[in-house]
């Protein structure tokens, strides 16, 4: 999906460089679309990141903490993580209602709630991937500890 939706905002950006160069026109609403297809792209890429556990994190601690506070500490980040993207769900929700209740458009005509409903979407599945995240390492820090202690 990523790989389409990046080959697809790349055709409709050097369509429209080559119609302004070429031809001297071009379409109204491609730059439009390009800004979106740019936000929905990174949105999409952040929710695969974070399903793969592959999104940027600042670890400069890993490497003098003991193994057990590293984890504690992940645990820490993340639920901090999950409620920060909960939040912004919230609100980017709320900012979609607004969006309904003007009846903005985007793309000459489309209703710009369905261009940016992505917010809302992204950011609280984002939210739900850190949280199973937390439990994931919860998880395995409590059987981590059993084990060791059986041992």
């Amino acid at each position: 999906m990523l790989v389409s939706m990046l080959t697809a905002m790349m055709i409709v950006a050097v369509g429209q460089i080559v119609m302004r160069e070429a031809f001297g026109t071009g379409f109204g609403w491609a730059d439009e679309l390009i800004r979106l297809m740019v936000l929905w792209l990174a949105l999409v890429g952040s929710i695969a990141a974070c399903r793969e556990n592959r999104h940027i994190r600042i670890d400069a601690l890993s490497h003098v903490l003991p193994d057990i506070a590293v984890n504690v500490l992940r645990i820490i980040v993340d639920l901090f993580a999950a409620a920060v993207c909960a939040v912004i769900a919230v609100h980017a929700w709320r900012y979609l209602q607004v969006e309904i209740e003007y009846g903005d458009t985007v793309l000459v005509d489309t209703p710009a709630w369905i261009a940016h409903a992505i917010m809302p979407a992204a950011f609280g599945l984002i939210s739900y991937r850190f949280l199973v995240s937390v439990f994931r390492q919860s998880g395995d820090l409590i059987f981590a500890r059993k084990v060791r202690i059986e041992e």
